[in-house]
């Protein structure tokens, strides 16, 4: 059964394939998923596979995407083969991420205190004074902790010899943790007995890692601090997660009505009357969280609760003002970061990246531009980005004109030819384009990450792009045990 499928399957020589070697052997870890898995017939993979499409929809597993002011709510298109990673690469990745992490958070402290960092113009100054998301109100504030990355999504893609780059760091409300979870409870329902004959390694304690590491962050000395999941209502498009990771660890799902300030204190409105609030675990932007502070014309967020947070009274998780940390345009320093503030040699590599606001490099990626991808600095969802060989001679002249307006605001990088990895798309195996966030705990006990994330797939024939939001889907994503 499987022979018929390698037959037409186009591997491409100047691709990492993850499964397949370019003489189309596989690689040592698929040979055991690929022996289980040959004794399926196409029928019965058809009808796994809209299994998993009526399992997603009966459970509301959905993410909105806003096209023209419309909010359109979409079932999260899931490919039924795994991806494998091996005990070794995940190895590698953890040691990168928990690098990473350490020296980002270091850098947040720093940046918001002393600013050391600019003082020994490590990283210029005014990269860090031009961020919007750079937030004087955040400056000697007394973070519980010194933790202001609790929770962290690392964007990781592999190029055509199978290094591991990081593509974006996401730390601000990082999004799709629901839908490895929800990923992995499929599989199981799938192929109940792959799992474990395959010794993949577990992710279902995302929840309770992190609800341990939100009751340690209390600042109340209690044996039961109350802790609220912020969100900012039903027609956010990751409403579907913030749902589930509530009930999952047994929190209130609050939005910003059901909150109140008084004497500098956080409460939540019950039947009972007003309740402490501990710590928040927000997944409302900066901007919305008090609109007595940031946009007052918000109604998302809560008035005075940065009063509140700055006296110390409650934790927000993760902190505010952690945008300038994973701008785009702060993105090329992180690899200095680690050499400074640890004294290390960065594991996993940066991309090459151009700042757009240097005329040198300006002038450079303007004439490369068919190699470039070019993206907005505080731009995500990938909304907004230029893919210099896809993009027509008018396109390309008008995004230019844009660029010009506030070179600042862009980044560019070549374009990395992203790894791929077998999907059953139309009854074929057919290789489409992937990436990885692996989802990052960071508590008083230390950094967890659990072995896994979401793997990200560009369903379309050769695209590039993994967003949800532009066709992108997933699959479930498999650590072995060593």
């Amino acid at each position: 059964m499987i022979d018929s499928f390698i037959k037409n399957y186009l591997n491409h020589p100047q691709i990492y394939d993850e499964m397949f070697l370019k003489s189309n052997n596989y690689r040592d870890h698929y040979q055991n998923f690929i022996k289980k898995f040959s004794k399926e017939s196409l029928e019965n993979l058809n009808k796994k596979e809209e299994l998993a499409r009526k399992l997603f929809m009966s459970q509301g597993i959905t993410f909105t995407v806003y096209d023209s002011g419309e909010g359109i709510e979409k079932i999260f298109p899931f490919d039924i083969i795994p991806r494998i990673i091996t005990a070794s690469e995940w190895s590698f990745i953890e040691k990168g991420i928990k690098q990473r992490l350490k020296a980002l958070n270091l850098f947040l402290k720093d940046v918001y205190s002393n600013q050391f960092i600019l003082k020994d113009q490590i990283v210029p100054i005014h990269v860090i004074y031009s961020c919007p998301h750079f937030l004087r109100e955040m400056h000697n504030v007394n973070v519980l902790h010194d933790i202001y990355i609790h929770i962290a999504g690392i964007d990781l893609i592999r190029d055509h010899d199978g290094t591991f780059y990081v593509l974006e760091d996401n730390l601000r409300t990082p999004s799709g943790v629901s839908y490895m979870l929800e990923n992995r409870e499929i599989t199981k329902r799938l192929f109940p007995d792959l799992i474990p004959q395959c010794s993949v390694r577990s992710v279902t304690e995302y929840p309770a890692i992190l609800y341990k590491n939100l009751m340690a962050l209390s600042p109340r000395a209690v044996s039961n601090p109350t802790i609220v999941l912020l969100s900012p209502g039903m027609y956010n498009s990751a409403y579907y997660e913030h749902t589930t990771l509530a009930r999952l660890m047994g929190v209130e799902l609050v939005e910003g009505r059901d909150l109140v300030v008084k004497n500098q204190k956080v409460f939540m409105k019950t039947t009972t009357g007003l309740q402490q609030v501990d710590v928040i675990y927000r997944r409302v932007d900066d901007d919305y969280i008090d609109p007595l502070v940031f946009n007052p014309s918000s109604v998302l967020g809560v008035a005075g609760i940065m009063g509140a947070y700055r006296k110390g009274n409650v934790a927000i998780v993760n902190a505010v003002g952690n945008g300038v940390a994973d701008d785009k345009a702060v993105y090329t320093y992180v690899p200095d970061m680690i050499r400074y503030y640890l004294n290390e040699e960065p594991i996993l590599k940066n991309v090459p990246t151009y700042q757009l606001s240097n005329p040198e490099e300006l002038e450079y990626v303007f004439a490369n531009i068919n190699k470039m991808v070019i993206k907005k600095t505080n731009g995500s969802g990938g909304y907004g980005m230029l893919m210099g060989h896809a993009a027509s001679e008018q396109e390309t002249e008008e995004y230019k004109l844009e660029i010009l307006k506030d070179p600042r605001n862009f980044i560019a990088q070549p374009t990395i030819s992203l790894s791929s990895a077998p999907c059953f798309i139309n009854g074929q195996l057919a290789p489409r384009r992937i990436d990885l966030r692996p989802f990052a705990l960071n508590g008083p006990e230390g950094i967890s990450i659990v072995p896994g994330g979401l793997t990200r797939v560009a369903l379309k024939e050769g695209s590039l792009v993994v967003n949800s939001s532009q066709g992108g889907g997933s699959k479930d994503t498999w650590v072995l045990t060593s």
